[in-house]
């Protein structure tokens, strides 16, 4: 069955082949609920290679991310609930329906235009009558970083919002202000619910700057191991191991790592 090419359908064959009797153990053995840590590292993966610029990467991660679409659809398929087939004219209708701009007769000239009908369009779909059910729509299981600025997007959208980013700095600042006044204290439940309020606040200044805080929080991260392998290695230069050294020292060459690009 090896080819130097290979089509969607045959991608649907082999997964199709590798879930029959005489396939593979493990690909027998899944369901929806044992793939959902797949479903995530893939997706993952797939934002990894992004951020490095590796298209060649990017290609081999997309081919890994949609075997766990075409896993769940099998799987599906052979519960008789749905096919791919069904995922496919599902997403088509769902794209042709909310382009109203495109294949009807609205206008959007602008991306923030075309949001707006979008979120209109999604919000009849589905139902809602108010905009409480339109932020509980918010998926619970997203990261709290990504959540809190979905719900908060929504909510500007009915004029529930912030007048200028530098009222936002100053929120921050006073919620700040507030976990510093019970920082000291005993009570874990009200140091919890402050601290909650000021990432909650980040995350409004965030949207305000127009800067995605989880992709942010990725980079500070990833820039945080970088400067601690410097200090690391310095630390190992000098014959020394990291426990060996005082927070002066580390500080110092913290410093250090900042000055390099």
């Amino acid at each position: 069955m090896i080819k130097d090419n290979y089509t969607f359908n045959d991608l649907l064959e082999i997964m199709k082949l590798l879930r029959s009797e005489n396939g593979c153990p493990w690909d027998r053995e899944q369901n929806h609920e044992s793939l959902k840590k797949y479903l995530i590292e893939e997706t993952y993966e797939v934002l990894e290679v992004i951020d490095l610029n590796d298209k060649k990467r990017l290609c081999d991660e997309l081919g890994d991310l949609l075997l766990q679409i075409v896993f769940h659809a099998q799987i599906a398929s052979e519960d008789k609930e749905f096919d791919m087939d069904d995922v496919i004219t599902g997403i088509c209708k769902k794209m042709v329906h909310r382009h109203t701009h495109v294949f009807g007769t609205d206008k959007a000239d602008t991306a923030d235009e075309v949001l707006t009908n979008w979120e209109e369009i999604k919000k009849k779909e589905k139902g809602m009558k108010s905009q409480t059910e339109v932020l509980k729509d918010v998926p619970s299981n997203l990261p709290a970083l990504m959540r809190s600025y979905k719900v908060q997007q929504k909510a500007s959208q009915v004029g529930f919002d912030w007048k200028d980013t530098d009222s936002v700095f100053e929120k921050v600042c006073e919620e700040i202000n507030e976990l510093r006044d019970v920082y000291k204290s005993k009570d874990v439940a009200r140091i919890n619910d402050e601290l909650g309020d000021v990432l909650f606040s980040i995350v409004n200044l965030s949207r305000f700057l127009k800067v995605q805080p989880e992709l942010a929080l990725v980079g500070s991260i990833n820039k945080f191991i970088e400067r601690f392998e410097f200090i690391e290695k310095e630390a190992e230069k000098s014959g020394k191991t990291l426990t060996e050294m005082s927070l002066e020292e580390m500080d110092e060459l913290w410093n250090k790592a900042k000055t390099k690009k």
